[in-house]
């Protein structure tokens, strides 16, 4: 058991490795990996395009249902909320590998995605309270690059000359390996004992999540529509895609950067990189080399972007991360539910080139974060910690 500040000097890479492999789970094959399957779906459970529309609307809702939960689960046990999270996503994959219908289905969808509400606050809370000041904001990130791996392992299974079910089924059974594992090496803790603050910087973090939000939700949703328009294949896309997940593990050394330079600094880079990545999409022609550079951009700046979300829910909530890693992952969901239905909307007008042009020029607000009322906290306990 993890007692005290003695408890958290020891090597914090187990835990963040086991923490992304559960948030992999939960991300990558448990929420995200729906969209890829969308046509297999609708052609087993004859499913018109407002159902399919329906049956998302479940995940989204099973996933602000498993955020509302964590905070009071994470208080309880950081360790059992993250068991929770890859027993849910298990039982989701399984029940829906073996739906006789669609209600069942739907009831498999809202379980898996409330597997990803669970598990992103359950992981910052254990690091919280495991991971020494010094090496807790790498620990933070890397974790967080879990999404990228589980975006990384799922992209070419549309491929597999296999039945969904049967795909559905292995990401079950892979599903209760990774929590067993996650069972047998996650370490048990008491309370953590870290510096205390105020949160009064709260409404700024959600600020900034719905702006994450918002600038990655044209690309979630339209980014294969556009490279499908500007003529790349099937293949290519889902090349761009596994890209997408593959630069989404350097997003881990953006808890390294802010070490260095500052979290202000890091945020800011960050969000002229995603800016750019973004604004690739709009060019007549990227073609698939720009493609390619728009996915690793995308990537690579959305991990790191969600990782600097935690590292600044921390720093409002130092000892509740699972709390503040809630407010914020709310404010992205809220961001992303708002701003789909709108790029869909605009591009009806005006196209989706210009649709990705706009959006990167919307990520440029982020540049607001230079005055001191809207920018993340830095960390005060640096100096006094080097003494």
């Amino acid at each position: 058991m993890v007692t005290g500040t003695e408890g958290k000097t020891g090597r914090w890479w187990p835990t963040a490795a086991v923490g992304a492999g559960v948030i992999a789970l939960c991300y990558g094959f448990a929420r995200y990996a729906y969209g890829l399957f969308v046509p297999r779906f609708s052609e087993t459970f004859g499913l018109t395009t407002v159902a399919v529309g329906v049956l998302g609307g479940l995940s989204t809702a099973g996933y602000g249902l498993g955020l509302l939960g964590s905070p009071r689960t994470s208080a309880w046990s950081a360790r059992g909320t993250v068991l929770l999270a890859g027993a849910a996503a298990t039982a989701g994959l399984a029940l829906m590998a073996v739906a006789p219908n669609v209600a069942v289905f739907g009831a498999g969808i809202v379980i898996a995605g409330g597997s990803a509400g669970l598990v992103s606050p359950g992981v910052a809370q254990l690091i919280g309270e495991t991971a020494g000041r010094r090496v807790r904001a790498r620990a933070q990130t890397w974790a967080n690059t879990g999404t990228g791996l589980g975006l990384a392992a799922s992209a070419f299974t549309p491929l597999l000359l296999l039945g969904w079910p049967a795909i559905w089924a292995a990401f079950a059974v892979l599903g209760a390996a990774l929590t067993l594992i996650a069972w047998r090496t996650l370490p048990r803790t008491d309370p953590a004992e870290v510096v205390t603050g105020s949160a009064h910087g709260v409404l700024p973090l959600v600020l900034n999540s719905v702006l994450i939000g918002v600038t990655s939700a044209p690309y979630w949703t339209f980014s294969s529509s556009r490279l499908t328009e500007s003529g790349l294949s099937p293949v290519a896309a889902t090349w761009c895609w596994f890209t997408i997940g593959v630069a989404g593990l350097l997003g881990g050394s953006a808890g390294r950067v802010a070490e260095r330079v500052g979290l202000r600094a890091a945020n800011l880079a960050t969000w002229t990189l995603a800016a750019a990545g973004i604004a690739v999409l709009a060019l007549p022609d990227p073609g698939l080399p720009g493609a390619l550079v728009s996915g690793a951009l995308f990537g690579c700046t959305y991990m790191a972007l969600t990782g600097l979300c935690i590292l600044w829910a921390s720093r409002v909530f130092p000892t509740r991360p699972a709390r503040g890693v809630t407010w914020s992952f709310l404010g992205l969901g809220i961001g992303q539910t708002a701003a789909s239905p709108l790029a869909g909307a605009t591009a009806s007008a005006i196209g989706l080139a210009a649709v990705f042009g706009l959006t990167g020029l919307v990520a440029l607000i982020a540049w607001s974060q230079v005055h001191p009322r809207a920018a993340p906290p830095e960390h005060r306990g640096v100096r006094r910690l080097r003494r």
